[in-house]
């Protein structure tokens, strides 16, 4: 990550919530297509020596993203993103947890909902994501399983695509 740019991740057992706020250095569209599209996620959602890959994507309310991180030995991890709201290039709601390759979530993992807003900073992008989990040992679940460093890690591959795509002249795909 740029020694500049803003990163917190704030735990809060009270309320069972996990908030990370993320400065990236792009344009608000750019950020959200990266979040959006599976074209774009399969680049970056995963920490680094991990890869991702879509089985499917339906971004719109009542769809899901089903994908697997894989590591460099083959062993994949399933997850599943339910969309409950989208407000374009403003944020979305949706419900992660740990699946199976069929995409039947695993009810022995923690579930979360994940509030993500994207917001104009000049010429970046600040992303929020409150992570709402049922319960304080659901919370600390995450944090024993290594949510920090994996998301920082990810985050730091987000950058990594940015500044590609932005050295490419591309301002996001499809366009």
């Amino acid at each position: 990550m740029k020694p500049d740019l803003q990163f917190d991740f704030l735990v809060d057992k009270d309320e069972n919530r996990i908030t990370v706020k993320r400065e990236f250095a792009a344009p608000r569209q750019l950020v959200w297509d990266c979040h959006t599209k599976r074209e774009l996620l399969d680049q970056w959602f995963a920490p680094k020596g991990l890869t991702t890959k879509t089985k499917h994507m339906d971004f719109k309310a009542g769809g899901y993203w089903h994908y697997a991180m894989i590591t460099p030995d083959g062993q994949s991890f399933w997850n599943r993103l339910d969309y409950q709201s989208i407000s374009p290039i403003d944020s979305y709601a949706a419900f992660d947890g740990f699946c199976d390759e069929s995409g039947i979530v695993n009810p022995e993992m923690p579930r979360a909902r994940w509030d993500v807003s994207f917001e104009e900073a000049g010429k970046h992008t600040l992303v929020t994501t409150a992570v709402l989990y049922a319960s304080a040992e659901d919370v600390q679940k995450a944090i024993d399983m290594g949510l920090k460093d994996g998301m920082t890690s990810t985050l730091e591959r987000l950058d990594e695509l940015l500044e590609a795509i932005d050295a490419s002249g591309r301002r996001a795909v499809g366009q």
